[in-house]
């Protein structure tokens, strides 16, 4: 964990901003007058939602909006196919 004055924090961003992305550093606590105010953090990686298609989706020129459209038809498509 690494400390630095606002003043610091605020002249060298882009390089407090490169050691958490590297993982040089976990937290960055911004301080005032020595006095711990804030701290900044690394977000962790988000997880990109799968095509039903999966890696096969790549296969075919689809439109960008396609999981869209396949969950609005899926979503009319299914009940015809639950039992009564």
């Amino acid at each position: 964990m690494t400390q630095v004055n606002i003043y610091e924090a605020k002249t060298n961003l882009s390089k407090l901003i490169r050691q958490l992305q590297d993982h040089e550093e976990d937290v960055i606590v911004i301080a005032n007058n020595g006095t711990p105010v804030a701290q900044i953090t690394r977000t962790p990686k988000t997880r990109e939602r799968k095509s039903p298609f999966g890696a096969a989706r790549d296969l075919w020129d689809l439109p960008e909006d396609f999981d869209e459209i396949f969950d609005a038809l899926d979503s009319e498509i299914g009940p015809l196919f639950e039992t009564v």
